[in-house]
């Protein structure tokens, strides 16, 4: 994967977001082509701070962390646009031992706050929106900031360290896959499903078209290869992540 990302601001406050959020994901994105892939730009209009994207007029807000979810979303867009031997799956994705832990699911889903419930009982941070996966079906880290809601309409940025969490540095081996629907007036329950069902699941939650890339089935047969597979309904994330921790046979720290 190679995306150069280029990120400035023309006020202190804005630059020191910037600096936080998005430069340590974007250091790691980089390689050493002259012109930058994506560039990104906060500036200062009276009251508001502008986001250009591409020199074009993206978002405002009254407050610059107001524009930091619209920032990493547009990163996002951007690497998942030049991905190259890895292919992307919507979903939460934290390391346990030795392997990984997948949460299929689309944005709305509540990945984030499950991630960050993980995140707090032990798990390894590699990413609470997509999981990128190489040919061999390992999972590579993507630790772009959490998007949070904590029960509100807006979402916010929080980095992994925040939970106490250490992120991911190398691939892993898929180890369980956790297809959960949220609901909150139901119990904890799940099945175990077979491997097919849970292809299904990551084709039915990458932003990839089939169509064009005929690799991405052979890439996630592999990926689910090694893999429990389970699937269910869940309520709030404190229990579901007490649950999954039973369910995987961890402890928490």
């Amino acid at each position: 994967m190679r995306c150069r990302i280029e990120a400035a601001s023309d006020c202190q406050e804005a630059s020191a977001l910037l600096e936080r959020f998005i430069s340590p994901l974007s250091a790691r994105l980089a390689d050493l082509a002259d012109e930058p892939d994506l560039r990104m730009r906060v500036e200062r209009a009276g009251d508001d701070f502008q986001l250009f994207v591409n020199d074009s007029l993206r978002a405002s807000a009254g407050q610059p962390e107001r524009l930091v979810p619209e920032l990493i979303r547009t990163l996002d867009d951007a690497v998942i646009h030049h991905l190259n031997g890895l292919w992307a799956v919507h979903a939460g994705v934290v390391q346990w031992g030795e392997r990984a832990l997948l949460l299929p699911g689309r944005s709305h889903a509540g990945k984030s706050t499950l991630v960050a419930e993980l995140l707090r009982r032990g798990a390894t941070y590699f990413s609470d929106e997509y999981a990128l996966i190489d040919r061999e079906g390992r999972v590579h880290p993507y630790p772009r900031p959490l998007l949070v809601r904590n029960g509100e309409p807006e979402q916010h940025p929080v980095l992994a360290e925040e939970f106490g969490a250490s992120t991911g540095t190398l691939p892993a081996s898929l180890g369980w896959i956790l297809s959960l629907t949220y609901q909150p007036d139901e119990a904890w329950k799940i099945d175990a499903i077979p491997q097919s069902a849970a292809l299904v699941n990551l084709l039915q939650n990458t932003p990839h078209a089939l169509e064009e890339t005929p690799a991405l089935i052979g890439v996630f047969e592999r990926a689910v290869a090694g893999a429990q597979c389970c699937a269910g309904c869940r309520a709030d994330a404190k229990s579901a992540a007490v649950s999954i921790l039973e369910l995987i046979g961890a402890r928490a720290a």
